[in-house]
């Protein structure tokens, strides 16, 4: 019997060291490790040790004869992984991380931010040298996007948080949330305490459609929706019009469909998580029978993962909706998919798409409908949103590209709901160089990057502010891996300025500034008072939503 990763797979790659047999792809040092949408085992090397289970932070991992019917075919996606890059086992010795010299002292380490790649960076330093780390964040709770932005129905995938939680135990980390450096402390300000700051702010604005009618009232991010949902302090008190019956999503990755599921599954079955209550309260209340998504490419192209949109077929009440006219592909997309050697999670995705165009479908059922090869050109209505209007688009071969280009069709859509989930964007973080182009601070491998092209000393950055807003979660621990290992080394050379002021008067300073100042106590207390409401109620946890009360929760 072999053991199968599944859809929840964050790309943590835990397992991957912890396996005896070298069965796990792809690995870190893959160049495809970084655009994977999952790892692998494979079933004929696996020895069923249970290894790489106890390693996976997101339960991800499951015997083959216990994969429930929702999971059943991740048996076939294992295997057809290795049909198409048989496992070759890695015998090259495992170099051991560098590691200070002692007499160095001790490593002070600032990172702005409380997200994944904040997170692995401090869990890397903290298992690499003798080392101090103070992680601050402008919100009460860590865990950025962990708390904020995975779906409330992927409770699995928030359990990477446990991981941290259990490494952050020593006082050697310190947390500073509810702490806005740039305002109750500056960047000079915390190299002064410190012998390095690292940057790990994500992504924090979205893309716009850059469409007439974009600013009309019932048009907003899947950004914000996002927040809304998950209990986010700063979108709380967001309104969004649900009265209508039909959403449109602009875009199609991940995001775009955890938003149409959140629209549509059983506000029950929601009832059941750590969704925030007032987005539980507003469900209840929707009349939204159909969301369209809408990508501007082909099924080939659709930017969501196989795993996710495979997920899709096991929804209660929901038929996915895939008009067989989309399905035709253009020449370019026909050779990519007849290739022998195509990928077989991009073949996975077509099939899929195909199999919800031949599925029956229930008249009182709710529908996500999947429409391709369409970019919206405006929004319209008077006073709010009534109707997305868009153009059909052909895929035109431009060298190795298939580019998106308009044709002379067009279409409407009405709609009271149009939320954009078009990409993230990072926005500039004050005393550091920006790449306006990019959005992301220019570095070299972790290490910021001046206007004179030379590293700036003690400055790095980590996540998507350093590669831009792609990958998943456990994208970050091999991310953050390489910056710190560019950090530790600078450390070993002499490259870090030594702090001129100790931990005491870091805490004195923020105490002075920041009187609600949200530090492991206070977080354990709101973490504990979430925990215990949700118990009463059969859920995960039942989130404080503003800051008023998430400080409360804080003080006891």
């Amino acid at each position: 019997m072999a053991y199968v990763i599944t859809q929840r797979c964050c790309n943590d790659a835990s397992c991957v060291s912890e396996c005896p047999v070298d069965c796990i792809r792809p690995t870190p040092d893959q160049p495809e490790f970084a655009t994977t949408e999952m790892l692998y085992i494979d079933p004929d090397t696996c020895i069923d040790c249970g290894a790489c289970v106890d390693a996976c932070p997101v339960e991800a991992i499951f015997p083959e004869d216990d994969l429930t019917a929702s999971l059943a075919r991740f048996r076939d996606v294992n295997a057809a992984y290795f049909q198409r890059h048989p496992l070759e086992s890695n015998f090259d010795p495992i170099a051991a991380p560098t590691r200070p010299p002692k007499d160095l002292g001790t490593l002070r380490v600032a990172i702005v931010g409380a997200g994944p790649a904040a997170c692995y960076a401090a869990d890397e330093l903290l298992r690499r040298s003798d080392v101090e780390v103070e992680i601050f964040d402008r919100l009460p709770t860590p865990w950025g996007l962990v708390r904020a932005g995975v779906a409330p129905d992927h409770p699995g995938t928030k359990g990477v948080s446990s991981m941290f939680e259990s490494a952050f135990r020593r006082d050697t980390l310190q947390f500073y949330l509810n702490v806005e450096v740039g305002n109750h402390i500056t960047h000079d300000e915390l190299l002064e305490h410190h012998h390095a700051v690292l940057y790990a702010v994500g992504a924090a604005s979205d893309r716009h459609m850059g469409v007439p009618g974009e600013d009309l009232p019932g048009s907003h991010s899947a950004t914000e929706f996002v927040a809304w949902y998950n209990g986010h302090p700063d979108y709380a008190d967001r309104e969004f019009d649900l009265s209508g019956e039909r959403a449109v999503i602009v875009g199609n990755g991940n995001v775009a469909l955890d938003v149409a599921r959140v629209l549509t599954v059983d506000p029950d079955e929601l009832a059941k998580t750590d969704i925030a209550d007032h987005a539980l309260d507003a469900l209840r209340r929707s009349n939204i029978r159909e969301v369209v998504v809408l990508g501007r490419r082909g099924p080939l192209q659709a930017a969501y993962s196989s795993p996710e949109f495979m997920a899709l077929a096991h929804l209660k009440g929901v038929d996915i909706v895939v008009d067989p006219a989309d399905l035709e592909l253009d020449p370019g997309s026909q050779a990519v998919l007849d290739d022998p050697d195509v990928e077989p999670s991009l073949a996975l995705k077509y099939t899929l798409a195909q199999e919800f165009a031949d599925a029956p479908r229930d008249p009182a059922n709710k529908r996500i409908v999947f429409r391709y090869l369409a970019s919206p050109t405006g929004l319209t209505g008077t006073d709010r949103v009534e109707s997305l209007e868009y153009v059909h688009n052909e895929l035109l071969s431009e060298g190795e590209q298939l580019i998106a280009r308009a044709t002379d069709r067009t279409g409407g859509l009405p709609a009271s709901l149009v939320l954009r989930s078009i990409g993230y964007r990072g926005e500039p973080v004050t005393g550091l160089p920006f790449d306006e182009r990019r959005a992301v601070v220019p570095n070299e491998h972790g290490r910021v990057i001046g206007e004179d092209g030379t590293p700036v000393p003690g400055v790095y950055v980590s996540g998507w502010i350093k590669r831009g807003p792609r990958g998943v979660i456990g994208s970050n621990r091999v991310d953050s891996e390489e910056t710190v290992e560019g950090l530790i080394a600078d450390f070993i050379a002499g490259k870090l300025g030594a702090p001129r002021a100790d931990r005491a008067a870091l805490r004195a300073l923020i105490q002075q500034r920041q009187p609600d100042l949200v530090d492991r106590d206070g977080w354990r207390a709101i973490d504990q008072a979430e925990r215990t409401a949700g118990k009463s109620a059969g859920r995960p946890r039942v989130k404080f939503t503003t800051r008023p009360d998430l400080l409360k929760a804080a003080n006891g």
